[in-house]
């Protein structure tokens, strides 16, 4: 899977990384649905670190289509609306 961080790098994630940033994402989803914007801003700032984390950064050459856009840090619980799906940012 390649995960895309809105304003940096796309990411390649392994099978075992994607259920280590599932989990993060889960948070945010969570945090969304609640309204609860610093909650949501917390979770965020996790899942973009456990992308970091546990992706490999794509190459700056390598054009590759990405699976999933994930919001940069700062970015308001509004403003990601739009980028949130049933599942989250990142889709199951």
């Amino acid at each position: 899977m390649i995960v895309r961080i809105l304003g940096e790098d796309q990411f390649r994630l392994s099978d075992e990384a994607f259920q280590s940033v599932s989990a993060a994402d889960d948070e945010v989803q969570a945090a969304a649905e609640a309204g609860d914007e610093a909650r949501f801003q917390a979770a965020l700032s996790e899942l973009i670190r456990e992308i970091r984390v546990v992706g490999s950064p794509l190459a700056p050459d390598e054009f590759v289509g990405s699976d999933a856009v994930v919001p940069g840090e700062g970015t308001s619980l509004e403003e990601a609306r739009e980028l949130l799906s049933d599942e989250g940012l990142i889709p199951n």
